[in-house]
């Protein structure tokens, strides 16, 4: 069926496999067994059990819905902010975390490029239009944190707009979260070879071929421009008041696990008791070793 298809972008993904990836990070795409984690610092070596996963994932997806009933009831405001590499896992995380919520409660931002009214407008004024209101819960795929990584790796940005969007970002969510807002930040991290195998196989899915953009495939050369980028992110913005949570994402399932559990420990829900997010996999830029 695959094969009826051409594949996107004149299979610049496959191409970029086969000549130009590092030779370590090919080698582990080739060898690798399946359900094998692999990054080798990675601290499994193989994929959760899915009947374990699922097991857990019934009892968080009860706590969700425990969630939504005291955010309705409460007045409640939950944004929830999810940034990452591409590839890294944030659409299906926020997919199993509103799998079993009522869409007009919790619902999805995803913002795409700005028009030319939003360019001329203060940079964070498109995205508090769509912060939740009372009883709402807010899933952000990709946030304001755009002007701190993409649109710095690509040049989208001048340095004086980088700098100022750092100069005002810890005041913004110190405003959020001064007004109530229960504002909680997700960074999802993939390895890179993780990170490539998951482009091919998009790449080679009909059916995933919309998940793929030229930003995916000009980004795949730029990976040490990304980290540093997002190292000087977590440097800027990681605040008392706003901290970053990083999930880390070779093995999907765990990190959904994780990621749920993360934002669920933040929320004041009473008579809410879920276990804390696996501490190998889920912690502080400096505990994950970001910064």
């Amino acid at each position: 069926m695959t094969d009826d298809f051409d594949k996107p972008f004149d299979a610049a993904i496959s191409r970029y496999f086969e000549k130009e990836a590092p030779k370590a990070v090919r080698k582990r795409i080739e060898t690798a067994g399946k359900d094998e984690i692999l990054d080798p610092d990675y601290p499994y070596d193989c994929e959760i059990d899915r009947d374990d996963y699922e097991r857990q994932m019934e009892a968080l997806q009860i706590a969700l819905m425990r969630t939504q009933i005291w955010a309705q009831s409460t007045g409640a405001r939950v944004a929830v902010v999810f940034e990452g590499r591409d590839a890294a896992g944030k659409g299906g995380t926020i997919k199993r975390f509103r799998e079993n919520l009522n869409p007009r409660v919790a619902h999805v931002v995803a913002l795409s490029k700005p028009s030319d009214v939003e360019r001329g407008q203060w940079y964070f004024q498109r995205y508090v239009a769509h912060l939740p209101a009372a009883g709402q819960i807010a899933f952000f795929d990709r946030s304001w944190y755009n002007r701190g990584v993409v649109e710095k790796v690509f040049g989208f940005c001048t340095d004086e707009e980088r700098a100022r969007f750092f100069a005002q970002v810890n005041d913004f969510e110190a405003m959020l979260a001064g007004d109530g807002i229960h504002l909680i930040k997700l960074w999802l991290t993939v390895g890179r070879a993780e990170q490539l195998k998951r482009f091919l196989k998009r790449e080679k899915d009909p059916l995933k071929h919309w998940k793929l953009s030229g930003i995916d495939v000009k980004g795949l050369a730029l990976w040490d421009e990304y980290t540093q980028a997002i190292t000087q992110t977590f440097v800027a913005s990681d605040s008392p008041e706003a901290p970053w949570t990083v999930v880390r994402s070779d093995d999907k399932k765990r990190a959904r696990l994780a990621a749920i559990r993360a934002v669920l420990s933040r929320l004041p829900v009473p008579g809410l008791e879920v276990d804390a997010p696996d501490p190998k996999i889920c912690g502080t830029p400096s505990e994950m070793g970001m910064v």
